[in-house]
């Protein structure tokens, strides 16, 4: 006996040729169009998906929580307190200066537009540069 004379006892078993007409339809179980029915078909990763949807402009970066403060002017300050008066968050919520956000008093800047000319204490604000050469 020889290399060419030896036979398999089981014959090959051939592949089913899918999309080519037959008993089940021209689709064959794949369904119409798309990727998935396609001969050598090959899906995304899921990474790239992801990848792809963060925003590409310049200087993306996501919003902070921190919240902003209530800014607060001399020249306002100058009309609504009397000479010798405490200034702090709460003095200024009762004068209508600043507002309360989600019921709380929100952090107070005092910026430096207008002229002061009183003697004025202020406690529990932050205050500008410009500000804090005039106390």
């Amino acid at each position: 006996m020889q290399l060419h004379q030896i036979k398999p006892k089981t014959k090959n078993k051939k592949n089913k040729r899918v999309g080519r007409g037959g008993k089940r339809g021209t689709y064959s179980g794949k369904g119409m169009k798309g990727q998935k029915s396609r001969a050598g078909r090959k899906l995304r990763p899921q990474a790239r998906d992801i990848i792809k949807r963060i925003p590409k402009k310049r200087g993306y970066r996501f919003k902070s929580i921190k919240k902003d403060a209530a800014v607060v002017n001399i020249g306002e300050i100058e009309k609504n307190f009397k000479d010798g008066e405490k200034i702090t968050p709460q003095s200024l919520f009762e004068k209508k200066l600043v507002r309360k956000t989600k019921g709380k008093l929100p952090k107070v800047k005092i910026l430096g537009r207008g002229k002061l000319t009183k003697k004025l204490t202020v406690s529990g604000c932050d205050v500008s540069e410009s500000v804090k050469k005039l106390f």
